[in-house]
């Protein structure tokens, strides 16, 4: 999705930014927001809550819960897709692997 929306809107981003810090993604705070995802998913309070001020400081409060429904319908969808047993089919491999090769993440699968 992250993919087709960057396709979509012609918005420059660099996906490396997502799995390599040291790469900028680009995109207008994508750093905090990268940290708020981060923080989010580890489950650390204290990174939360200094994660999300940051968020609220930085986007205001329409941003932290666009934000906020971003990373929740990930985790929803990726759950989902967990629990059921949903391969990830031969289209979409083909159609992601620029992708997953340019941020690594096939690493954490086995594909």
């Amino acid at each position: 999705m992250l993919r087709a929306s960057a396709q979509i809107t012609t918005v420059p981003f660099d996906p490396r930014g997502i799995t390599d810090r040291s790469v900028d993604p680009l995109i207008p705070k994508g750093g905090i927001l990268l940290d708020f995802v981060d923080a989010v998913l580890s489950g650390e309070e204290p990174a939360r809550q200094t994660s999300r001020a940051a968020v609220l400081d930085e986007l205001g409060p329409t941003g932290l819960v666009d934000a906020s429904g971003v990373i929740a319908n990930f985790e929803m969808m990726n759950r989902i897709a967990d629990a059921t047993g949903i391969p990830v089919g031969q289209g979409t491999l083909k159609r992601t692997a620029e992708w997953r090769e340019l941020v690594g993440i096939d690493q954490f699968n086995h594909l």
